[in-house]
């Protein structure tokens, strides 16, 4: 399928303002930007942890994925990111090795990326997303974003 690396872990969280605090004031992870993400029903915080990053995830869509997750389980690892090249051939492979993909075509994600999940009876238990990011910074800004200032 042509994984370049872990591109991020997806952390489900009831509220972001009260999540973030824990990554990184006493983790000490750099807060990247927070952004809405509307086709995904989320605002989401992005913090660097080395060269994966995490994507902490709230709910701004009552009914849609994180907050049906939340409901169901509560705050936690929601998904494993993987980097990929070209988002189309590694769906063509996914299909063609039984895979179920939530989606038939990618979906704008966060950072001007594409993004697809497999569905985690695909993945025994592991819902799996597969990102193609646009040539340039890994989380490049979005100009619908609200960027974050670095703490001094």
């Amino acid at each position: 399928m042509m994984i370049k690396k872990v591109d991020h872990l997806g952390v489900a969280v009831r509220d972001l303002a009260a999540a973030i605090p824990l990554y990184r004031d006493v983790l000490g992870l750099p807060l990247e930007k927070e952004e809405e993400i509307p086709t995904q029903g989320v605002r989401a915080a992005f913090l660097a942890a080395g060269e994966v990053h995490l994507e902490l995830l709230a709910p701004t869509d009552p009914e849609g994925p994180i907050a049906r997750f939340l409901a169901r389980r509560g705050e936690g690892i929601h998904h494993v990111a993987f980097a990929v090249e070209d988002i189309r051939e590694a769906m063509a492979r996914a299909r063609a090795a039984g895979l179920e993909l939530l989606s038939d075509e990618p979906r704008p994600g966060a950072g001007g990326a594409l993004v697809v999940f497999i569905h985690p009876r695909s993945t025994r238990g592991v819902l799996i997303e597969l990102v193609q990011r646009p040539r340039g910074p890994a989380h490049p800004p979005d100009p619908r974003a609200r960027e974050v200032e670095p703490e001094a």
